[in-house]
Order: C-alpha cells, then sequence, then structure tokens
C-alpha cells in the first residue's frame, strides 16, 4: 500500500502542473525566554552519563577484532521543507526515518487560485514514533568465550590473556511481535544509542583470535577461569501507531493521522566491538 503513494504523488503532480507553486511566508517565531539552569536541574543529567558509564571491566576490542563490524549508521534523516511542513500539521509526533523519507522524495504544488481543489491521499497505516521508557545496559549480556588454565600444580602465579577461542555471533531484537518490526528496530536504536553513546547494533560479531594484552594471575593450587561476555542495552518503551492521509484542500496541505493506537515493546541491542571480563581463580573446577 504505501508504494502506491508514488503513483497518486505523480497523479496530483498532473493535475496541478499549471498550477504555481507560492511559498507560504514563514510565521515569526516568539521569542524564547532565558532561563537560567539551577543545580538541581543539572543533576538528571549528570545522573543519565553515570549510569551508562563504562565500567573498568569492560574493554574496547574494535582494533584487536579479527572481524571487522561494519559501523552502524542511525537511520535519522533531516526533513524536507515540505516534509517538515507536513509533519508540523499532524497532531501526532512523526519520527519514523521510513516514512520521513517517502515525504522527502515527494513534490506536492499548490496555489490560492486553485478554489475548490480537494484530494486525500491515504499513505498506510505506520509506526508513527517511539517513546522510551527505561534504558538500561547489561554488561554481561551474553557470553561468548572462556580461556581456562589449571595452576594446580604450580608454584608460582600464571598469567592468563583474553584469548577469543572461535567466532562468536551476538544477535540483539524486540522482546515481542509487532507490526513494522523494521521501522520500530530503527527508532528504539536511534533513541538508545542517543541516551546512552554507546555504538550498538542488533547483530555484532566477535572473530576467533582476537585477544587483549590484560593479564590475569592464577595462582597456585588454583583453577583460572576468564570469562568473556557481550554487553547489550534493553531498551523499553511505547510505540504509537495511525493511519496516514494527505489532505489536499486548495492551496493547503497537510497531514491526518485517524485511529491512533499503542503499544509497549521492548528490545535488546548489543554494544558493538565491546567485550566485559570476569575473572576467577578456584580450588575446584567450575
Amino acid at each position: 500500500m504505501k508504494s502506491l503513494f508514488h503513483c497518486i504523488a505523480v497523479i496530483v503532480l498532473l493535475l496541478s502542473s499549471s498550477i504555481n507553486v507560492f511559498a507560504d511566508k514563514p510565521k515569526d517565531k516568539p521569542k524564547e525566554e532565558k532561563k537560567e539552569v539551577t543545580e538541581k536541574e543539572q543533576k538528571p543529567t549528570e545522573e543519565k552519563s553515570e549510569k551508562y558509564k563504562i565500567p573498568n571491566s569492560v574493554l574496547d576490542i574494535s582494533k584487536e577484532n579479527t572481524y571487522p563490524n561494519p559501523t552502524q549508521d542511525l537511520p535519522y534523516l533531516q526533513p524536507s521543507d515540505l516534509a517538515k511542513e507536513l509533519i508540523d500539521t499532524a497532531e501526532v509526533k512523526i519520527e519514523n526515518p521510513d516514512l520521513i523519507k517517502i515525504l522527502n522524495e515527494s513534490t506536492i504544488s499548490t496555489t490560492p487560485l486553485a478554489i475548490g481543489y480537494r484530494a486525500t491521499i491515504y499513505l498506510g497505516q505506520w509506526a508513527l514514533n517511539y517513546e522510551s521508557s527505561e534504558t538500561n545496559i547489561n554488561w554481561e549480556f551474553q557470553k561468548v568465550n572462556t580461556n581456562y588454565f589449571d595452576n594446580r600444580g604450580g608454584k608460582a602465579p600464571h598469567q592468563i590473556h583474553y584469548r577469543q577461542e572461535a567466532q562468536k555471533q551476538v544477535e540483539g531484537g524486540l522482546t515481542a511481535k509487532i507490526d513494522s518490526a523494521d521501522e520500530v528496530k530503527k527508532m528504539m536504536l536511534i533513541t538508545a544509542a542517543n541516551k546512552t553513546k554507546l555504538p550498538l547494533s542488533f547483530e555484532t560479531i566477535i572473530g576467533a583470535g582476537t585477544k587483549k594484552d590484560q593479564v590475569y594471575n592464577i595462582p597456585p593450587k588454583r583453577l583460572g577461569y576468564l570469562y568473556a561476555y557481550a554487553p547489550a542495552v534493553n531498551e523499553k518503551g511505547k510505540v504509537t501507531y495511525g493511519e496516514v492521509y494527505l489532505v489536499l484542500k486548495g492551496s493547503k496541505k497537510s497531514l491526518v493521522i485517524k485511529n491512533v493506537t499503542h503499544q509497549g515493546i521492548g528490545a535488546w541491542i548489543p554494544v558493538q566491538d565491546h567485550t566485559s571480563f570476569g575473572f576467577l581463580a578456584s580450588e575446584v573446577p567450575r
């Protein structure tokens, strides 16, 4: 249904091909009052940055990773002038990158002289926006490797390092089935990445042979276990859906949203090229 929009847009252009384009005069924006930031207002930002701070046990392996993960580009699109004008007319916030892309690729000509000209075009049902309610990080989301050495017969400490024994693929995803899943994942990825400032992707791979130089000492008469984990962000929030209509009436154009619904959703989004380590020295096998 969404693909019909381009054909319909062409018909609209043909109907209005003899009509000149007049840009609406922008309204003066009201002056914003300056507000002093108090010490109390600064604390939430400080708490957020502390919440997503990378602990010392988590290391960046992007340079050492033998599998070059592609950089995850956030699918955010800057709306064109027309797209922004249309989005501003909608009573529901629109953040879906795919819908914004379609609006960016569209052209509509209107004129004050088009008396009696009316058209309503159905653009389909869309996931319009995502609102985050909670963002947390599990630094030990999935175990990806174990390095082991038995030093129970040794008389001196034995040093071990992290070395990835086998290639490991770590996948995230939505916690439930939902309409327009790919579009929802894009919006959740944008939100989580902006909040945590971490390199996020729904899939990341750690290549075999990846290693770090950090030393872990196994005392005599002990077995040493060095565990490696892939961290991930747990994102939770609400998706807003609605039927989108493009309404043309004379010289005016707008978006009308009908049958608005909401649905809660969660997702696990792995942190790309980062590994969390846990070391254990034990007298008995684990």
